[in-house]
């Protein structure tokens, strides 16, 4: 086996891997619900312009970042105190869960400001 099939066969084992880790979109629906839901709401499309909308959003970035707040390298007291407490697996959960729903599509319009 020459050496880019190797390496070829190493990606694909390390991509199914992953694929096996991730997490319970159901268990990550019900986190959702009690952590989640009253900034962000329950889909991830929250109304509330100051906090992001969560739906459709990757999932290991969303591990990521839930894994840097709680661990304080990502500085947000009210994500850090909602993170405290979870466990590897309810991030890999609540992440499936929004990576699982549709995004919101908005317009290209850019943003103003109403006076």
């Amino acid at each position: 086996m020459n050496s880019m099939n190797k390496l070829l066969l190493a990606a694909v084992i390390c991509a199914s891997s992953s694929v096996q880790a991730a997490g319970d979109i159901e268990a990550g629906k019900e986190i959702s619900a009690a952590k989640c839901q009253a900034c962000h709401g329950l889909e991830g499309n929250g109304e509330n312009e100051m906090f992001p909308r969560l739906a459709g959003q990757y999932a290991d970035y969303m591990v990521m970042a839930l894994r840097h707040y709680r661990d304080g390298s990502r500085l947000n007291p009210i994500m850090a105190g909602q993170t405290v407490g979870l466990s590897e697996q309810d991030m890999q959960d609540v992440a499936a869960w929004f990576a699982s729903q549709s995004g919101l599509v908005t317009s290209n319009q850019p943003r103003t400001i109403s006076k």
